[in-house]
């Protein structure tokens, strides 16, 4: 897997990314142009928005800023797969 997401034409690929280190993950529909994908971690909740044109996350430990760094997003999915 890449560690560069680029947009809704990823969503897919991250998916299979995310089914093959077996991390349990959620899909929801809230904004017209694009899919959430929810992930639950230990101390951790992470949410990536695949959008038409982008993809943004989020790291939910007391701070709700929104990132871009993809390579971060990756090695944190990485500390915590099984």
């Amino acid at each position: 897997m890449s560690l560069a997401l680029n947009d809704i034409g990823d969503l897919l690929h991250f998916l299979n990314y995310l089914k093959d280190k077996r991390f349990w993950y959620t899909l929801e529909h809230q904004r017209d142009d694009g899919i959430l994908v929810l992930i639950p971690l230990i101390g951790i909740r992470l949410e990536v928005e695949f959008l038409v044109d982008r993809v943004e996350y989020s790291v939910f430990t007391g701070d709700e800023s929104v990132l871009d760094d993809y390579p971060a997003l990756f090695e944190l999915l990485e500390e915590h797969s099984a």
